[in-house]
Parts: structure tokens; C-alpha cells; sequence
């Protein structure tokens, strides 16, 4: 089985559509897909109703956190999406979106870079906004070369002179909304420093005695080195390890199961999820 958890779509900042991220799933010779976008379960109908035969989805979401000032990413599987406490902390966060993003334009103006809410807005369509859609109106205006060019200090990256902090989740709070809505919890590319600051060590530790289910090892932002420290780490504090895409489409370089989870992996994941379960194509429209 080749399995990729966790994927974007144009519900947030992806560039593929849900109906044509399954079918670019199927296409790629995957047997299971998560489709996790940013704090929203927008895309999850659409995915579902052109859901290929013989592809099975994972429904999720991927959750903006903050610890002690260093943003982070939780990856929520198979949740009740119609719980109310992570529903309402979900909305709180996604509500957020917008006042961020004009403050990023406003600081980009005030840097006589001409980007405009308009532009922006145009970009993210019906998706939730994001760092990335204005990333991608500087590649627009010719201002970087590519989308990652702009998550630096200089423009977009934590603390960057653009940079404008969200409403985020404290992690500790994310995995007990998660759990109690049936999901299960997974810390996305921990050891991406090239975003940025990383949580230590003793942090995923404290999580894992929270509850945390997993941490995401096998991601195009962890060099070797990363991923043998991070399975180590899994090992010792037995959390599970997981493998993944990371797919926005055409605004990253990855492609679809570029990385993937181990199916015994999988099949705990299933196991302990309580609040929705996999969905097997039928052969969608």
C-alpha cells in the first residue's frame, strides 16, 4: 500500500481542487490519501463525492499552533468535524485569517512592495488565506522567484519584517480538542527548521504524555540526519512515526507520495480513531 496523509487543496492553500487532488491521487498510484487543510474540513465533500475507486480517504485537517512563541502545525485525523469545541476553535482560527493577511499587506506597502488585498484575495479564492497566497502575489509582482523565496527573514518567515502573528492554538489544547472529538493527533514536519524556529525535543516529549499520537519523520523539510534523530525520538517516547507529501499542488515542488506511512502505521491510525473512519472510493464523479 502507498499511503500520503497529509495533502492540501484549494480550501486552503493548495492549488488543486479536492475533486482534483483524489483524482491526481489515484493518478499517482496511491492507495490512501489525507486530505489535511490549514484549520478547515471545507474540502472534505467535494473530495468525497469524486473519490476514485480504488483510493480511500482519510479525512483530517491541519491545525496552526503555537509554543512558547514558535509556531507549529498538528495534524488532526479522522475527528467528528461536527464537534463542537474543535469546530469553534477551528473557526476562531481560520476567522483570524484575513486581519492577518491585510497586516502582512500593510507591511509589504510601507516596504514599497505594491501587493494588494485584492491580488491576494484573487489568489486564495474560496481558500482560506494564508501566508502562501501572499507569497505567491510577491512571486506575481516579480519580488522573489518562488513561493519558498518568500518565507524568509527578510519578507514572510516568523518574525520577518512582513510578518504578522494569527490567532494559534496553544499544541497542549489542540491535542485534547483533537482526542475529544475522536481524532488523532500527529506533530507535522517537526524538525523543519528552515521555517523557522523548531520546538525541543523535551517539548514533543511533554506532548506525548499529553496524548500526542505521532510525529510526521519522513518530509521533504527533514534532511537524513532529522529523520534518523526524529525515529529515534518516536522510539523512545512511543509515538508513532509517520511519513507524507506535504502536496499544495503547483505553489511546492513536492509531488504526491513523494514520502509515505507504513501501513501498520496506518492501520493504528485507524484503530485509534473513534470520531470519523476512512472512506474507500466507489468510483467518484
Amino acid at each position: 500500500m502507498r499511503i500520503d496523509l497529509h495533502t492540501h487543496s484549494t480550501a486552503s492553500d493548495g492549488t488543486d481542487s479536492p475533486a482534483e487532488l483524489v483524482r491526481t491521487a489515484a493518478a499517482a498510484g496511491l492507495d490512501v490519501v489525507g486530505l489535511t487543510d490549514h484549520d478547515t474540513t471545507r474540502g472534505h465533500a467535494e473530495a468525497l463525492a469524486a473519490l476514485p475507486e480504488g483510493l480511500t480517504l482519510v479525512t483530517g485537517a491541519e491545525l496552526s499552533c503555537r509554543l512558547d512563541g514558535i509556531s507549529m502545525h498538528m495534524l488532526a485525523y479522522l475527528f467528528d468535524p461536527e464537534e463542537p469545541a474543535l469546530l469553534a476553535e477551528r473557526e476562531l482560527v481560520r476567522d483570524d485569517r484575513v486581519p492577518r493577511a491585510k497586516g502582512m499587506i500593510a507591511k509589504l506597502n510601507a516596504l514599497d512592495v505594491p501587493v494588494t488585498w485584492e491580488q491576494v484575495s484573487r489568489i486564495a479564492g474560496d481558500g482560506s488565506v494564508g501566508r502562501p497566497h501572499v507569497a505567491s502575489a510577491l512571486v506575481e509582482l516579480g519580488v522573489v522567484p518562488t513561493v519558498g523565496d518568500a518565507f524568509t527573514p527578510e519578507w514572510l518567515a516568523d518574525g520577518g519584517r512582513a510578518f504578522v502573528e494569527k490567532h494559534e492554538t496553544d499544541p497542549f489544547e489542540a491535542i485534547r480538542l483533537i482526542k475529544g472529538a475522536g481524532g488523532v493527533a500527529v506533530f507535522a514536519h517537526p524538525a523543519a527548521a528552515k521555517r523557522g524556529r523548531t520546538v525541543p525535543e523535551s517539548a514533543i516529549a511533554e506532548m506525548a504524555a499529553a496524548g500526542l499520537d505521532g510525529i510526521e519523520v519522513d518530509h521533504m523539510d527533514h534532511d537524513a540526519d532529522a529523520r534518523t534523530r526524529l525515529r529515534g525520538l518516536a522510539g523512545e517516547l512511543g509515538l508513532l512515526v509517520t511519513g507524507s507529501s506535504d502536496y499544495h499542488g503547483s505553489r511546492k515542488t513536492c509531488v504526491l507520495g513523494e514520502y509515505t506511512t507504513d501501513p501498520e502505521v496506518y492501520g493504528e491510525i485507524t484503530r485509534r480513531a473513534t470520531g470519523a473512519f476512512p472512506v474507500p472510493g466507489t468510483g467518484g464523479a
